[in-house]
């Protein structure tokens, strides 16, 4: 049964309050043109779980956001992400701010439909003070190092995920062709219902087995988006357009450069530097 569908089609699947996954890692593989169809849709006041990047950054600036459950929001080669850091200074959204080996616990515990997972990451730093929701838990073993104290992740349970591959087949099996999976398995596994997009769809995949990352049975539906994750990489077939990054870093205190990113539309301005 073919799942292709649009861009638009998949934001309009969305709805206000939800919990939504996006994959990639900061600026690398970020599905950007569903991102923009979402800016361009009605939807707001998500919780956006994602290893942050434009991303994070375009909705926050479009007043999508409520809150924002990640590790770090980046631009890679941009250390500061500026949209949502304006928007985290004015107050507009509010952070859940987890350790990158909590994140990753955390999407395992959704996938598994786990109640939480025992993890060492995050002990000895400000995470759990940061976060004082969160709770330690003791091995029931005989202790090593420690004592057996263990940091005790809740899952990261999405309603929805966006992901970007290489390729795709009608069906919505994905395959990534470049160096990281980054977490788009688990995005997809943690979720209700996953939306991919890609590079081109094919009648047939060619390359490892392995690199079929994301299976049929987790897909809901499937858009073809060629360059789709621009200005972010997706290696092999393109890398980072690191003079589009510059300019969408700069079109935070630059209104002449913020139209080529936000246009005139309503939704640009929510944030103090959009």
């Amino acid at each position: 049964m073919s799942k292709v569908t649009t861009p638009e089609a998949i934001a309009a699947s969305l709805s206000d309050g939800m919990t939504l996954g996006i994959g990639g890692w900061g600026s690398r593989r970020k599905p950007m043109e569903l991102v923009r169809a979402v800016c361009r849709s009605p939807v707001r006041d998500l919780t956006v779980v994602s290893c942050g990047g434009p991303d994070v950054g375009m909705l926050c600036a479009h007043g999508k956001v409520r809150r924002v459950v990640a590790p770090f929001v980046t631009l890679d080669s941009i250390p500061l992400e500026p949209y949502f850091r304006a928007a985290r200074e004015s107050g507009a959204v509010e952070l859940t701010e987890y350790d990158e080996g909590m994140f990753l616990f955390g999407l395992l515990a959704a996938a598994h439909r786990l109640p939480f997972l025992p993890t060492p990451a995050g002990l000895g730093s400000d995470v759990l003070r940061v976060n004082p929701g969160l709770r330690t838990v003791r091995s029931p073993y005989p202790a090593g190092d420690g004592e057996g104290l263990l940091v005790a992740v809740p899952p990261l349970r999405l309603d929805a995920a966006l992901v970007h591959l290489n390729r795709a087949d009608p069906r919505g099996n994905g395959q990534y062709l470049g160096p990281d999976p980054y977490l788009d398995d688990l995005f997809a596994k943690a979720s209700d219902r996953c939306y991919l997009s890609c590079e081109r769809i094919v009648d047939s995949f060619t390359g490892p087995a392995q690199s079929l990352l994301i299976s049929r049975a987790m897909v809901a539906g499937v858009a073809e988006t060629p360059r789709g994750a621009l200005f972010t990489s997706c290696e092999p077939d393109y890398g980072r357009d690191e003079e589009a990054q510059r300019r969408y870093a700069a079109s935070a205190s630059d209104p002449a450069l913020r139209a080529e990113f936000f246009g005139p539309g309503p939704g640009a301005g929510r944030t103090e530097a959009a």
